[in-house]
């Protein structure tokens, strides 16, 4: 047993509100993947229930409590199955309900609380039973009605926890009692709220978490009271909420966790506030919804868990945030999905129980949604969710991610919200918020930051307003006002900002007016005007601008007509046409012209048809067809090409079907899919894929 498993943690606790196993059923032609339905929080892990039915779990992993069959510590969610309607958490075990009833476990079973009648771990999700309708766990036991409104329970008893008038460990479910509506697990007691609302408790008592006016544990149901609609218990306290919105708590209250101002015990319930509806206790912190949504905590508040803002204990109930409708409490971390869907953490992340790339949080902070743009510089990547939120992972050696650090990230990490649209360069980073400010950081040796300086910034610095689009690469950057005029400024040592000179720009320069669209090479650039020509200018040594020769030109110089956009590699360009056909040329000495050869291009030669987009790595070719298939080609010596190999593609290999956008870094590549989901694949050495691990030669999810 891990030695983590004697500080006796908390397990946690779904409220009882959204614990009907039928509860998401009816609804399932409505809802969304990229929603969640319902959370439970574990000591040190996470698992929870898209309203796709999708089951999902990050975090702590030692015992093989996320599900995904490893031991492996997981920093971003991963899923574990489908069909899913509620699920629970123990200290180091989980448990699950599909939508068929049937009711499943893995994890930590130590004392048999898995229920499949062993004591051996389980790491990946193990049938019980059939015909359950709700679970809840304890530290170390289980507890779960069925759709008959019987009560059953199993593993650990030492204090009667189990209530079946014993203190032997049961290592199969036994049934406890009858005419049971929900069932909750502190760490070692139990409650259950009867169909007649009355509310019963047993197990452990030494802080008078019964309610029964003792300290004496209790190895049979004793009845605390009546008019209850559901309970929850924490480590040494219990709080439950009262069919006329009163909520009440009783036990230990060191940490002011009953919220009634004090820190004195109470021994029977004692009344907290009005209006509530639901409840969950953590170890020594509790959390409770309103009627209007709005959620408020209380208690211990070490790791920040109450939410408030401190790490100060808090003795009476103090509103967190508004517009939550579930809740989940840990020893240190407190989950809760939002009436949107959203899902949102804040307390201690050691274990990335929150999420991936966030430090312990003080007050609530969004760790789900969908992406909706990404953008990869050489060794860095940024990426904007449907929520405006702006995330960025990799190199960060001269500040590009804007973090306010130079500390490398291997995971995302927010950088700030209202954003609608990024770019990354070699060395930094430009931005767009939703109200069209342009803001940049990272590197500014060249003064691509445009702010009029040479000096590095670690934060996002406003640059300028009113801009539509962005495009950045190595040490210059661009920007489309809504007017289509078309700026530049940063490097122009061969003439890539277009404005007829190779002198740097340290301001934003306007280059012409009438574009569409704008794409950046390491030293040229092209751009899509409004009628669907296509200019070049800049570096030009391989043909990659497109003319028929080789020679660098300082003022864009038009290349051809129908184009719907185009993409700039280090040395070569590409490009989609209205009719959806795709046409590259420059450099191609691996292959990343896709037309089957190794032989440079400096005229547009046609690839294939049927495109949507396409995008350039460093000397590596991405694009997504109009049915959602990804096709690469070119360089894959870090896999980049994504296709399970390190072998250059001379021609387009088919990599997976659903996506939507593709971008390409130097040496690696990033796409999103149409469900919002994000996936990297390629060059990991610096942390760009955003999974924490090692180089991928296929796509792989990041949360």
């Amino acid at each position: 047993m891990n030695s983590q498993m004697k500080l006796g943690a908390l397990a946690a606790i779904i409220v009882a509100a959204c614990s009907n196993g039928g509860s998401t059923s009816s609804s399932r032609a409505a809802v969304k993947s990229d929603t969640w339905a319902v959370v439970a929080a574990g000591s040190y892990h996470t698992v929870a229930v898209k309203s796709d039915g999708t089951l999902w779990a990050w975090g702590y992993n030692g015992n093989g409590q996320l599900g995904d069959g490893t031991t492996i510590d997981r920093h971003a969610a991963v899923q574990i199955g489908s069909g899913f309607s509620t699920v629970a958490a123990g200290a180091y075990h989980a448990l699950a309900v599909k939508r068929d009833g049937t009711l499943w476990a893995w994890g930590y079973n130590g004392s048999g609380q898995l229920g499949d009648g062993t004591t051996t771990d389980r790491h990946s999700p193990t049938q019980i039973g059939s015909g359950f309708a709700s679970v809840a766990a304890g530290a170390f036991h289980t507890v779960s009605v069925k759709n008959d409104g019987t009560l059953w329970a199993w593993g650990s008893n030492g204090s009667g926890q189990l209530g079946d008038g014993t203190t032997t460990e049961r290592h199969v479910p036994i049934q406890i009692g009858s005419k049971v509506a929900s069932v909750a697990a502190g760490s070692y007691h139990t409650l259950a709220v009867k169909q007649d609302r009355t509310l019963w408790a047993w197990g452990s008592n030494g802080s008078g978490q019964i309610g029964d006016g003792t300290t004496t544990d209790r190895y049979s149901p004793v009845q605390v009271g009546d008019g209850y609609s559901s309970a929850t218990g924490g480590l040494l306290h219990s709080a439950a909420v009262k069919t006329d919105s009163t909520l009440w708590g009783w036990g230990s209250n060191g940490s002011g966790q009953l919220g009634d101002g004090t820190t004195t015990d109470r021994y029977f319930p004692v009344q907290v506030g009005i209006g509530f509806v639901a409840a969950a206790a953590g170890k020594s912190h509790t959390a409770a919804l309103k009627t209007d949504g709005t959620l408020w905590a209380y208690g211990g508040n070490d790791f920040g868990q109450v939410g408030n803002g401190t790490t100060v204990d808090q003795h009476f109930a103090a509103q967190i945030v508004n517009g939550f409708a579930s809740v989940a409490a840990s020893e240190s971390h407190t989950m809760s999905v939002k009436a949107d869907g959203t899902l949102w953490g804040w307390g201690d992340n050691y274990y990335c129980q929150l999420g991936p790339g966030l430090a312990s949080r003080n007050s609530p902070v969004s760790v789900s949604g969908s992406y909706a743009s990404v953008s990869a510089g050489d060794m860095h990547t940024e990426a904007v969710r449907s929520d405006g939120s702006l995330w960025a992972w990799g190199y960060n050696y001269d500040g590009e991610l804007g973090d306010g650090t130079t500390t490398d990230e291997d995971y995302p990490v927010l950088i700030g919200s209202g954003f609608a649209a990024v770019a990354a360069g070699e060395w930094h980073t430009i931005a767009l918020r939703g109200d069209g400010t342009l803001w940049a950081w990272g590197d500014n040796w060249y003064g691509q930051l445009g702010d009029g300086t040479t000096t590095t910034r670690l934060s996002p610095v406003q640059i300028g307003s009113g801009f539509g689009s962005i495009a950045a690469r190595e040490c210059q950057s661009f920007g489309l006002k809504s007017d289509g005029t078309l700026w530049a400024w940063g490097n122009n040592q061969y003439g890539q900002l277009g404005d007829g000179t190779t002198t740097f720009q340290y301001s934003p320069e306007l280059i012409g007016s009438g574009f569409a669209s704008v794409a950046a090479g390491f030293y040229h650039t092209l751009a899509v005007k409004d009628d669907g020509t296509l200019w070049a200018w800049g570096a030009n040594g391989n043909g990659q601008l497109g003319d028929g020769t080789t020679t660098q030109h300082n003022s864009p110089v038009q290349i051809g007509s129908g184009f719907a956009s185009v993409a700039a590699g280090a040395f070569h360009t590409v490009s989609v046409k209205n009719d959806g056909t795709l046409w590259t040329f420059g450099d191609n000495r691996v292959g990343e012209l896709g037309d089957g050869t190794t032989t440079e291009q400096h005229s547009p030669v046609q690839i294939g048809s049927g495109y949507a987009s396409v995008a350039a790595g460093g000397v590596h070719t991405v694009a997504v067809k109009t049915d959602g298939t990804l096709w690469t080609f070119g360089d894959n010596h870090f896999g980049q090409v994504g296709d399970g190999t390190t072998t250059e593609q001379h021609s387009p290999v088919q990599i997976g079907s659903g996506f939507s956008l593709v971008v390409g870094g130097a040496w690696y590549s990033a796409a999103l899919k149409t469900d919002g989901t994000l996936w990297t694949w390629g060059d990991n050495r610096w942390g760009q894929l955003g999974d924490g691990g090692g180089r991928w030669s296929g796509p792989m999810q990041i949360q």
